[in-house]
């Protein structure tokens, strides 16, 4: 049972329902616009990318080709989107690596509610649920899992996964797990590997779209909500609308850990919505998923290089958030540390000696 079944046969089914939210302007019917079958936007951005892939790192770094690469990539944008099932075991450990941090630091007791949205065939969720229960196994975790593909959240579901058959797009969900890591997650019989027990423990998956305004009643309140790796695939209207949506999930000083979205977007309603942005592993989270960033600036889902430069880089590379409603970002957030001293302080007071790291980033106790 792999990945490929899914994408196989669901690719028409989503087709023009979650993935296919189109904005349609004059520039985006230009940017498509055919000369004989033949796209002048493709046969550019072909030449532009067999010249980018030869030039070395230091003079992409420069600001000028840095700006060019910025225009290549709303060029990119414009063009049509479409998404894959696929998806990777671990996938950003540092990530994975925060909410151990969060998990490890919080003084609750009794109940935690996560939810993972967009999980496709399971294996982000895995990650997530084996992290939480990993580091606080005293904890009731209730983890809710949801995909619009049925198809998917039924292989999510069964917990099972081939070791044989387990390749798509070039990549295999289990490469960047280390045997350790294959051992602690999986029981195996022969080319099966299937999730441990302990871990599936309490978990819900639900087939929703997680647009609709229902999604808040089907999950109820979250207390770290994980949104990766989908909303790049639809245009920005539908995208910051659907982003808006999730937020309404999480409940005040929760978690919200969103990636794989347009920056602008994520930006515009972090600073809408006053999201506390969590400075913690801030560049090893935007790092933690190579591939995202391997083909910028040529694919419209790629991850923009992070840039000192930017006034705002603290906002816009975060991808973790305490969603607190009386905290407010500063508009040029020009520096973090400010608006984070007091938050540093008690986690540094309270916390143990792993939190060194949190004095300088400000993340807070769940």
């Amino acid at each position: 049972m792999t990945d490929d079944t899914v994408t196989k046969s669901k690719r028409n089914e989503i087709r023009g329902d979650l993935l296919y939210l189109t904005d349609e302007t004059w520039l985006t019917r230009l940017a498509r616009f055919k000369v004989f079958g033949k796209s002048p936007l493709s046969a550019y951005m072909r030449l532009n990318q067999k010249l980018w892939r030869r030039l070395p790192e230091p003079v992409i770094a420069l600001y000028p080709v840095r700006r060019y690469g910025d225009i290549l990539n709303a060029l990119a944008r414009m063009q049509f989107r479409g998404q894959l099932l696929h998806t990777f075991f671990l996938r950003n450990p540092p990530m994975l690596e925060l909410i151990r941090r969060l998990v490890r630091r919080s003084d609750r007791t009794g109940t935690l509610r996560v939810a993972v949205l967009a999980c496709s065939t399971g294996p982000e969720a895995y990650s997530v649920a084996w992290t939480i229960r990993s580091a606080r196994p005293d904890l009731r975790l209730i983890l809710h899992a949801v995909d619009i593909s049925e198809q998917a959240l039924k292989i999510a579901e069964s917990g099972e996964y081939s070791l044989a058959g387990s390749q798509f797009a070039g990549s295999n969900m289990f490469d960047r797990m280390t045997q350790a890591e294959m051992e602690q997650l999986f029981d195996r019989n022969g080319n099966i590997v299937s999730i441990k027990s302990w871990i599936r423990e309490g978990m819900k998956w639900h087939v929703g779209d997680v647009r609709q305004p229902q999604i808040l009643s089907t999950l109820g309140p979250q207390d770290i909500v994980v949104a990766n790796n989908f909303l790049c695939h639809m245009y920005p209207s539908g995208a910051e609308q659907c982003l808006r949506n999730i937020a309404r999930l999480v409940i005040p000083r929760g978690y919200l850990f969103v990636s794989g979205v347009d920056l602008k977007i994520r930006t515009k309603v972090a600073r809408d919505l006053g999201w506390h942005p969590v400075q913690e592993l801030l560049e090893e989270i935007h790092g933690g998923d190579p591939r995202m960033g391997s083909s910028w600036p040529f694919n419209y889902s790629s991850l923009e290089p992070l840039n000192k430069r930017r006034r705002d880089w603290r906002l816009r590379y975060a991808t973790a958030f305490r969603l607190d409603s009386s905290a407010k970002v500063n508009p040029n957030f020009e520096s973090s540390s400010a608006i984070e001293n007091g938050a540093t302080e008690k986690v540094a007071a309270e916390a143990s000696s792993e939190n060194a790291s949190a004095r300088a980033s400000g993340a807070e106790n769940l």
